[in-house]
């Protein structure tokens, strides 16, 4: 696990502003908006035109189906998944975690579309209050970190498929 967040990417170079569909957990939600806060606020840090959409589900399992239905719709250049899992006692938890991460990669290879997931399974609130509210850790700042990164490296493997040189 990371213990750091990734550095902020160069602005990005595009003519039309990307477009981003934010798939959220209404389960746990304090910790939830601060995702979703921290996720739109460096999204428009990298790119003031970025375009975003939120849509939610009930809760972290549900987030795959709504992911599902908005990758469908094409409208979306990354959709990003934010939710948080809470460990208990048994192990539920991970039974949803594992279910989740594997739906969220079918979802992305079934649509060509990138799905970043940020759908967090954590043993404690301490956790969930570093890695969703925190300055240092924070899974939402990641989130649109990765977004970017993944539409530039999608951007490359256009420009190498359409025979031109890559830059």
């Amino acid at each position: 696990m990371s213990t750091r967040l990734p550095t902020r990417p160069p602005k990005f170079e595009s003519v039309n502003a990307p477009r981003f569909a934010i798939v959220a957990s209404e389960y746990n939600p304090e910790f939830v908006q601060g995702l979703i806060n921290n996720t739109c606020k460096e999204l428009y840090k990298i790119e003031e035109r970025s375009a975003i959409e939120l849509f939610s589900a009930p809760g972290s399992f549900e987030i795959p189906f709504v992911a599902e239905m908005v990758a469908a719709m094409r409208k979306h250049d990354v959709v990003i998944a934010l939710g948080l899992i809470l460990q208990g006692k048994t192990k539920h938890a991970e039974f949803i975690a594992q279910s989740v991460s594997g739906a969220l990669q079918q979802v992305a290879l079934k649509h060509a579309v990138p799905v970043i997931h940020e759908v967090l399974l954590v043993a404690t609130e301490e956790e969930a209050r570093e890695r969703c509210l925190g300055k240092e850790l924070n899974r939402g700042v990641e989130a649109a970190r990765a977004a970017f990164a993944i539409l530039r490296t999608r951007q490359q493997l256009r420009v190498a498929a359409s025979g031109r040189p890559v830059k």
